[in-house]
């Protein structure tokens, strides 16, 4: 490397920029983002044991203890919401997958409008680093039952 393009890294890397998102990655032993302490997930609406008529609601998520960042951005204690539809994560070292069973919200919403077939459905949020995949711990809600008619 040209000597000046070796004075220009070094410099970058002593900007208090540089220095926060290289700290913004703490990463544990098995890779992932650590949690902060205190971190804790929980789904807002709706509660435990509702019944839906119709089928179609709005899930609220919430967050305590960290903020909410759109995917792809490494900030320090942030991550963004993936609520999981009648379905469990099968790892935590992967991405959260895709699917109509896993949703992701990359762009840093905090609620969703579902519409759901009749039957009993469960949900549960888990949030996800920059790249989709969970903290360590990971920060996910409790399961919520709900009863669509």
């Amino acid at each position: 490397m040209p000597h000046a393009a070796m004075i220009v890294a070094a410099a970058l890397l002593l900007l208090p920029g540089v220095a926060s998102a290289q700290s913004a990655n703490a990463q544990s032993a098995n890779g992932r983002v650590k949690a902060p302490e205190g971190a804790r997930a929980y789904i807002m609406w709706p509660s435990n044991g509702t019944t839906i008529s119709g089928g179609k609601l709005w899930v609220r998520m919430g967050l305590q203890n960290m903020g909410i960042a759109p995917a792809g951005i490494r900030k320090e204690d942030t991550g963004h919401h993936h609520l999981l539809v009648d379905s469990d994560l099968a790892t935590y070292d992967e991405p959260i997958p895709n699917t109509k069973q896993s949703l992701h919200f990359g762009g840093g919403q905090t609620e969703v409008r579902l519409e759901l077939p009749p039957g009993r459905h469960t949900l549960q949020m888990i949030l996800g680093d920059a790249d989709h995949i969970p903290h360590d711990p990971p920060i996910m809600s409790q399961k919520v039952t709900i009863i669509v008619p």
